[in-house]
């Protein structure tokens, strides 16, 4: 996918200075043209993206980075900029449209103790989300592997990082994943872990009490899958869009109640989008807005909307050139100025790094979504409840007709069947449940079986550490004998041969002497 690419063509000076817009529908190059805008307020056309002059320091230009706006101001943090990951916060003033770089700190366990002005390690592929008047920063890929999910936590008003303590088990580190709120809860879905696995796994973090659970889900999940968008429908369905796996990208869409903890697959009508990874969406009342991403080929120009009541997918606008809004790996925010919401995009990359901010007001406005989903059903239900209503007050008062007496005694029969039904539904609904109790048993006796084998599978090992480290022990002493044995046969060799020259000195002097010829003197008889 479009995530994966390592080399990024060379593009000359001129080119790279080029920034499009659009105006009034058209394409105009912004050299050829004063820029006069000044603010959000002053985008007069709906739809259509517009770039924003700001002011102040800018921020380096960089990709799979994450943004939340918090009290008018929009903070970034982190990204990937020719492949080395970033940790600075940068802030946008909305009000003001002038960047700053803030010099956050890292606060100890102790409240007291605090660090010197630093920032959180180098990260891309995070999530940063807005809870009251702080932000949230969950998973991301960093140089140093991260064996869990972590959550941290900014303080805009003390420009300060803590740790967060969770309680249960915690999600594995992984980045490119998907991080929704949906009501008092976060849930983070999919990624890729360490060494490039990718995953499908979903977890919720309670933010009331902050303890993880992995739910069990029904239905048929997304694909194991990273870079892709999600977002929440009505605080109770969580919808995931595209995504990517190691050598393909995807188009479909995914749906979970949450409530039931089911997937399905919901039909979708109006255009087919396109597939991509690394696309950002940001939701506006029941719209959801998706701009950029990629597909191993190019990146995706058009920016949709799908309205999760209706699951219509529609094209807002399209745009040209190298802008956030058609690029991969950009942030896409939601803000709201005098009762208009403005979806803004920053960074991102599409043949190159991009530090620029483009706006587009929405003619969508905010709505209050219903609690479920396809309404007109269950308006329909009441409409034959109320029906059904009037026909019992009918039958009362005619009461006397033979044929509303028939009729009610076989409603009664059907009433019988149907209670008759529900009880085997009921009956088979327990069996089902003691079954899933059973598993779960099961599950539990076969997790406790692998601690016990994975502590023996320890014990082995540190077994056969100390066998190693024993046999090295060995072999070390074997060389000092043999080194030993070398030596005293050199000995013996040298020990011979003054034996032989003694030998020799004895027979001169026997030869020469009265001696008898047997006797061999001392040095033959202590030889």
């Amino acid at each position: 996918m479009a995530s994966a690419k390592v080399s990024h063509p060379v593009k000359s000076a001129s080119e790279e200075s080029k920034v499009l817009v659009v105006e009034n529908g058209k394409m105009v190059d912004v050299q050829d043209k004063e820029i006069t805008m000044e603010g959000l307020c002053s985008i007069s056309s709906y739809d259509q993206w517009a770039r924003i002059p700001v002011s102040g320091p800018l921020p380096k230009p960089r990709y799979k980075h994450a943004a939340a706006v918090v009290q008018e101001k929009m903070y970034v943090f982190g990204g990937n900029h020719n492949g080395r990951y970033l940790g600075d916060m940068q802030v946008l003033d909305f009000k003001s449209l002038s960047w700053s770089k803030l010099e956050a700190k890292i606060q100890s366990e102790e409240p007291s103790d605090m660090t010197g002005t630093a920032s959180l390690p180098p990260c891309a592929g995070h999530a940063l989300v807005p809870w009251g008047n702080k932000i949230l920063c969950l998973a991301g890929h960093t140089r140093e592997p991260i064996e869990s999910l972590s959550v941290k936590e900014f303080d805009p008003q003390t420009c300060t990082w803590s740790t967060l303590r969770t309680y249960g088990r915690s999600p594995s580190s992984r980045g490119g994943q998907s991080v929704t709120l949906v009501g008092g809860t976060l849930v983070v879905f999919g990624g890729e872990g360490d060494g490039r696995s990718l995953l499908n796994d979903l977890h919720v973090l309670d933010l009331e009490t902050m303890t993880w659970d992995e739910f069990e889900t029904t239905g048929t999940p997304p694909s194991p899958r990273s870079e892709h968008a999600a977002a929440c429908y009505a605080d109770r369905y969580l919808l995931i869009f595209g995504g990517g796996s190691h050598s393909t990208c995807f188009s479909d869409l995914h749906l979970l109640d949450m409530q039931t903890m089911e997937w399905s697959r919901p039909e979708h009508q109006g255009i087919t989008p396109e597939p991509r990874a690394g696309h950002a969406g940001v939701t506006v009342g029941e719209n959801w807005f998706i701009t950029g991403g990629g597909n191993n080929k190019k990146g995706v120009p058009e920016t949709l909307v799908l309205n999760m009541s209706t699951f219509v997918w529609s094209v807002v606008t399209g745009f040209e050139g190298r802008a956030p809004p058609t690029s991969e790996g950009s942030s896409l925010v939601l803000h709201k100025v005098n009762g208009e919401d403005f979806l803004v995009s920053f960074g991102g990359y599409s043949g190159r790094y991009s530090n620029e901010i483009y706006a587009l007001k929405s003619s969508r406005k905010s709505g209050v979504p219903s609690g479920q989903l396809n309404e007109p059903e269950t308006n329909g239900l009441a409409s034959v409840a109320e029906n059904s209503s009037r026909g019992v007050i009918f039958e009362i008062e005619e009461l006397q007709d033979e044929k509303t007496i028939k009729r009610a005694d076989t409603s009664k029969t059907l009433l019988q069947a149907v209670k008759g039904e529900k009880s085997h539904i009921e009956e088979k609904l327990n069996q089902e449940e003691l079954q899933s109790s059973r598993l779960k048993q099961e599950l539990a006796n076969v997790e406790t079986k692998n601690v016990e084998l994975t502590k023996e599978l320890d014990l082995v090992r540190n077994q056969l550490s100390a066998e190693e480290a024993r046999a090295s022990q060995l072999e070390n002493e074997i060389s000092d004998l043999q080194q030993r044995l070398q030596k005293m046969e050199t000995l013996e060799k040298e020990s011979e041969s003054l034996r032989l020259e003694k030998d020799a000195e004895a027979d001169d002097s026997s030869s020469g002497s009265n001696q008898r010829p047997a006797d061999k003197g001392f040095w033959r008889w202590n030889g």
